[in-house]
């Protein structure tokens, strides 16, 4: 009986012993791959998995902030500070799985540029300067450093005047630029359009209208037509054209029927400025590149023949469209 008794004991334990053995090894897998701030089973997944595409919401922050010089670091330090609130060094380091000397190097920065707030406590804790003023802190930097560079300009000028240069014959007559982005393509519309002087036939895309009407492009449009000059704009018909139209206030606006993604988007002035999309969609299959990653290229040329063959382009799709209507 007795030894039946011990049988039974050491079974009991050494199970208990085995269980508890497991659930320490448990716990050490976890300490060593902690939950990250993008992980599928992090409790912000969990918060976030509810609302509509939340990565793509993160992603498009990130991707704007990235334009402020941030690094995807820096801009993942922030960003998780400003949805928990205060927090200590460390804990940032283990929720994102950065090193700690990374993790103070990089709130060290952010605090420089008035992003981050320190805490004198025991830890030291950091907060984050709300998301909008944050972004208002950003937009002022930017400003201030265009204002500084401006400022330069005429002594940089003048240092380059002063440079001996060698004469030339050649005579430039026609000229290829490539732009790529949508930054390019808002400094080069402006450009051609401001200096319009009779007619600018202008074909886009319910989308691309959308951009040139946010950088103000339109405004320029409008600008340009109240000094006689022959503005034409020629986009597809959807809810989001009708609304640009209103919006624009300009009476010369056709629209043909074509899908948004099958638009040319081009830009012709006086016969002489030709600006246009040589966006290839297989070229973005092939890559693997999303829409939101890939990046309009346009070709700006006064090639003659070029702009003979855009200009009967244009007049033909002029003849086929219709005045755009709104409700």
């Amino acid at each position: 009986m007795y030894s039946y008794v011990l049988y039974c004991l050491k079974n009991y334990f050494g199970f208990r012993l085995e269980s508890g053995w497991i659930q320490l090894q448990t716990l050490k897998q976890n300490v060593k791959n902690p939950k990250t701030l993008y992980d599928e089973h992090s409790p912000l997944w969990d918060l976030l998995k509810k609302e509509k595409k939340p990565f793509d919401f993160l992603a498009n922050i990130e991707k704007t902030l990235l334009q402020f010089d941030l690094s995807r670091n820096e801009i993942k330090v922030y960003l998780h500070l400003a949805r928990t609130g205060t927090q200590k060094a460390r804990d940032i380091s283990d929720a994102l799985s950065l090193h700690r000397t990374e993790t103070y190097r990089i709130l060290r920065d952010l605090e420089k540029r008035g992003l981050v707030s320190c805490i004198w406590d025991k830890p030291i804790k950091f907060i984050a300067v709300p998301f909008s003023d944050a972004y208002d802190i950003l937009i002022k930097t930017k400003k201030v450093n265009i204002q500084i560079l401006e400022r330069k300009k005429k002594n940089l000028v003048d240092l380059w005047s002063s440079i001996p240069k060698q004469k030339t014959d050649l005579e430039i007559k026609e000229i290829f630029q490539i732009f790529e982005g949508e930054e390019q393509l808002i400094l080069k519309a402006n450009e051609i359009s401001s200096k319009t002087k009779k007619e600018i036939c202008i074909v886009v895309s319910d989308m691309e209208l959308t951009r040139l009407y946010h950088s103000g492009f339109t405004d320029n449009l409008e600008k340009i037509s109240k000094k006689k000059v022959k503005v034409h704009l020629l986009t597809n018909n959807s809810i989001k054209s009708q609304f640009l139209k209103e919006k624009i206030g300009m009476i010369n606006i056709k629209h043909i029927s074509m899908k948004s993604e099958e638009m040319p988007n081009f830009i012709l002035a006086d016969n002489q400025d030709l600006l246009f999309s040589i966006k290839n969609s297989n070229d973005n299959q092939d890559s693997g590149l999303s829409k939101k990653e890939e990046k309009n290229s346009f070709l700006c040329t006064n090639y003659s023949t070029f702009i003979n063959l855009f200009k009967l382009l244009f007049t033909n799709l002029w003849k086929q469209s219709s005045l755009l209507e709104t409700d």
